[in-house]
């Protein structure tokens, strides 16, 4: 399965922006495009997101993840498509 894997680097653990937290704006804007997959916290203040659906959806995403999501130190994105082997079927926040 085609899957893209981003490393989001900000304060993106917990606290509320704009009265939401990055991950449930994350699995919003995922619902919104259709996309599959799951979003979690890693070390760092850094947030790993694996996406499943068309390419086109993933670039949406991927531009508001870097224009409208709540992290007020956003400081960098990093994207890279790879082979997946499970097969998601809706988006999760992991915590």
């Amino acid at each position: 399965m085609k899957s893209y894997i981003c490393i989001v680097e900000g304060k993106v653990t917990g606290d509320k922006v704009i009265g939401v937290t990055f991950q449930s704006w994350a699995k919003t804007v995922a619902d919104e495009l259709g996309l599959k997959g799951w979003i979690r916290n890693i070390a760092d203040g850094k947030a790993e997101i694996l996406l499943q659906g068309s390419a086109e959806d993933y670039a949406v995403f991927r531009e508001r993840l870097k224009t409208e999501a709540p992290i007020p130190d956003l400081r960098n994105v990093t994207c890279n498509a790879r082979d997946h082997d499970k097969e998601h079927d809706h988006f999760e926040a992991r915590g």
